[in-house]
């Protein structure tokens, strides 16, 4: 066992547990999935950190292999159950003065996982986590294009349900 890339790995994961956890809401759908998809992560990475190595990014690595977990159980459950359907998300808020933020992030969120899976993936990666079009692409295993051509549907299809004419920017202030 490499030390250097143990320590690397251990150092790594507590400061990449929240951006996993997301990662894994985004795949899942559910927030039970995206808890023992992390948890299944975080044990695959201390078991497997002999294969880090030190000095690439960590957070690649860790979402690497998140990804590859949830495939893994894409796959299965096909097997298992072909009719399993993916339960929605439910977010909640408190106070009249989160009403409307409630009800457009709703909209949104709701707007968002209609979108297909690798649009969705693609735009969680780029916009949500900061990940460059090419980190983007390493991580999904896809040419640049094709994820670039993905944020353009999934940024038209989102425009398109907001109501908003797809070649028009949105004003400041404007929803």
């Amino acid at each position: 066992m490499n030390a250097a890339s143990d320590e690397a790995v251990r150092a790594g994961l507590s400061s990449s547990l929240v951006a996993l956890w997301r990662y894994a809401l985004v795949l899942s759908r559910n927030r039970d999935e995206a808890d023992d998809l992390v948890q299944a992560t975080c044990l695959r990475a201390l078991e497997r950190s002999h294969q880090f190595m030190p000095g690439t990014r960590v957070e690649r690595w860790l979402f690497t292999i998140l990804r590859s977990i949830w495939l893994n159980e894409l796959r299965s459950r096909r097997y298992r159950d072909p009719g399993d359907a993916d339960p929605e998300i439910a977010g909640a808020f408190d106070g009249a003065a989160a009403a409307e933020t409630n009800i457009l992030l709703t909209q949104v969120l709701k707007d968002v996982e209609a979108l297909p899976e690798a649009q969705r993936e693609t735009l969680f990666l780029v916009y949500v986590e900061g990940h460059s079009y090419a980190e983007a692409a390493a991580l999904l295993d896809v040419p640049i294009g094709t994820v670039m051509s993905r944020l353009a549907a999934a940024r038209l299809k989102l425009a398109t349900a907001s109501g908003r004419r797809p070649d028009r920017p949105v004003a400041s202030g404007e929803r």
